[in-house]
């Protein structure tokens, strides 16, 4: 009888063993859940320039679908109002102060500051990119990182200029086929693999096609120009252009959709659409005000997140990599410490929580080479409430760039003042380098003295005091500054304080030291300019 009990119990045992083994692990019942991801990204595009947003000069079709269907975001911060910065705090979840060269333009990308796109790869990701990935950086040997922070590149199919199926709406768009090359990298999948791909499109980047707006059936009288700007034919122009590169952005995000759709896929992907950075026009783009840093964002995840939810709390792009990685069930080990906050729960639920932050920092130091020395023009911002707070680091610089350059290969020969040649005609590589080369900035620079305009070239190139406060939602142009009214004194000291506390909780090389100068010292590896030696630079070497 125990002989027969033994043979029981061990054919049990048996059996339970067996039972348990069939079960699904935990493993294998989250692992398939994991959601794709489909990251898009626009270059240089501000807030409020889509149809969502309610401008019908731009239409922007994939980007409402995605707003309607998911998140709509009306108070994205980017990390920077320069892409190669901004584009870092993405990746690494960090201030782009806190990246060393890996924060700044056109500088060398230390492999220490590890892209959480890696730490999907590793764990079981398909990841790629097309387009424009985290740049421009220098990549290469040891300690730079070898290749692209946003992954392998997918840039083999492009169109071929003047040939039937060359679609492009204007000569400035880059010749790389977006959606086609989403498809060849959907075709090396494995099966049931989860994707992370980056769509990093070159529009609207400068230059534009002059007058391609006319061949897309657009109308200069529709354009809402803004406040800092002059409203001139020229500019509405100018304008317009802008617009027609922003649609082929969508246009390729459109197509990638409908693959996903085609696909199955489409429920269970991620799709964030925004922008590294504001338009390329005077007092946008490289500076600190609302037209700079406040960029498109959308967000759907149909299986998981709320539809048709408009969320007003700010965000930051140093919150997308902490969001990721737990959406993705991915540790962030490898990674430096992150200094963003995951938004899952209120992507989930579509509503602040008591825990999140209610502010949003950015800042910036160089952009282009456009001062002696290769200085930049450092600046810190915060936004909190109706209140946007910029501290101007470096005030007896120009925040523009150098009104005067030297000339190339000469013997200390200068260009003429504000780029303005004999004949009256603005040359833009030869003043003001920090604002790219556009209509609009001609037209400012040439009519700088008018009474008319001129107020339209102070507001773009000219000197700023140290401290400026904006209450953007009456006043998003930023035009009236609120930091010295007595009025608003606490609000300022608030700001500042909160400012102050985060930028050394951070670490900020502009505020701990030990070198406060730091980063006007990293090599940049894009093309230099040299300027005339400035007051400033004298006062700051005695």
């Amino acid at each position: 009888m125990k002989r027969i009990r033994y043979y029981h119990a061990c054919l049990f045992f048996t059996l339970c063993i067996f039972y348990l083994s069939c079960q699904p692990t935990e493993t294998t019942s989250t692992l398939p859940d994991r959601p794709n991801i489909l990251f898009a990204i626009s270059d240089d595009q501000s807030f409020f320039h889509t149809s969502f947003a309610g401008r019908e000069w731009v239409q922007t079709p994939a980007f409402d679908y995605v707003a309607q269907h998911g998140l709509y975001f009306t108070n994205c911060y980017a990390g920077s109002p320069g892409c190669a910065p901004s584009r870092s705090s993405i990746v690494t979840g960090r201030y782009h102060w806190q990246n060393e060269q890996a924060g700044q333009h056109a500088s060398g990308w230390l492999k220490k500051y590890v892209p959480f796109v890696d730490l999907l790869a590793s764990n079981g990701y398909h990841t790629g990119r097309t387009g424009k990935g985290v740049g421009p950086f220098k990549y290469g040997e040891d300690p730079l990182r070898a290749d692209d922070a946003a992954g392998r590149a997918y840039n083999e199919i492009m169109y071929e200029e003047g040939s039937e199926s060359d679609e492009r709406f204007a000569t400035g768009i880059r010749n790389l086929n977006y959606a086609a090359n989403f498809e060849q990298f959907l075709e090396e999948r494995e099966e049931g693999e989860p994707f992370f791909f980056w769509y990093g499109s070159s529009e609207p980047h400068r230059r534009f096609e002059k007058d391609s707006w006319k061949k897309r059936g657009k109308s200069l009288e529709d354009v809402e120009v803004p406040d800092f700007l002059p409203d001139t034919e020229v500019v509405r122009g100018d304008l317009l252009d802008y617009a027609v590169e922003i649609e082929w952005f969508d246009l390729h995000l459109m197509r990638m959709i409908k693959k996903l759709e085609a696909m199955g896929e489409l429920d269970n992907t991620i799709i964030i659409v925004t922008s590294d950075n504001g338009m390329a026009f005077p007092r946008a783009k490289a500076n600190a005000y609302e037209y700079g840093v406040h960029v498109p964002m959308a967000i759907s995840f149909p299986k998981n997140f709320p539809q048709g939810k408009v969320v007003e709390k700010p965000i930051s792009f140093i919150d997308l990599a902490p969001t990721l990685l737990e959406l993705s069930q991915t540790k962030p080990e490898g990674m430096l410490p992150i200094s963003g906050r995951s938004l899952v729960q209120l992507f989930q639920n579509g509503e602040e929580t008591e825990e999140s932050r209610d502010y949003v920092m950015a800042g910036r130091e160089r952009h282009s080479s456009s001062r002696f020395a290769n200085a930049g023009y450092p600046q810190r911002l915060v936004r909190r409430g109706p209140y946007l707070y910029i501290w101007n680091m470096k005030p007896e610089r120009w925040p523009a760039g150098a009104p005067q350059r030297l000339v190339p290969d000469s013997s200390g020969a200068v260009y003429p003042m504000y780029g303005i040649d004999s004949a009256g005609v603005h040359h833009s590589e030869w003043a003001f380098t920090d604002i790219d080369d556009c209509p609009t900035k001609s037209f400012i620079v040439e009519h700088h003295d008018d009474e008319q305009y001129g107020k339209y070239f102070e507001l773009a190139v000219g000197k700023r005091p140290e401290f400026e406060m904006f209450n953007i939602e009456r006043d998003p142009s930023c035009l009236q500054n609120l930091a010295n009214d007595p009025e608003f004194v606490g609000i300022k000291d608030q700001l500042h304080t909160v400012m102050m506390q985060e930028l050394e909780a951070t670490e900020d090389p502009r505020i701990v030291g030990p070198d406060k100068e730091v980063f006007d010292t990293y090599k940049r590896y894009s093309p230099m300019r040299d300027f005339p030696k400035p007051d400033w630079a004298m006062a700051e070497q005695n």
